[in-house]
């Protein structure tokens, strides 16, 4: 935040607390926003939710399934080139 700017709020009888709309305007928060929240020595710090959650290669590898004849590297770099420039083809 800029400079020593302090804002409060209230926690409700529900354990809700609204973030003052200066911080959520800044952050760019809207409603619908999955936020994180942990607990530290210095407080309750809040950061945005990843979108996915966090993958390791072996965690995917196999999950789509190829039948057929493997692909040399160079049929796969030909493969990738032809889809850019269909991609990007001009009219």
């Amino acid at each position: 935040m800029a400079g020593a700017e302090k804002l409060t709020t209230t926690v409700s009888t529900k354990g809700q607390v609204i973030l003052p709309s200066a911080i959520r305007q800044r952050r760019k928060w809207r409603a619908g926003t999955r936020l994180t929240v942990e607990d530290t020595p210095e407080g309750v710090l809040l950061k945005p939710a990843p979108a996915f959650a966090e993958t390791r290669p072996e965690d995917v590898f196999g999950v789509l399934a190829y039948k057929g004849k493997p692909k040399t590297l160079e049929e796969m770099d030909a493969g990738v080139v032809a889809e850019a420039r269909r991609r990007h083809a001009r009219d």
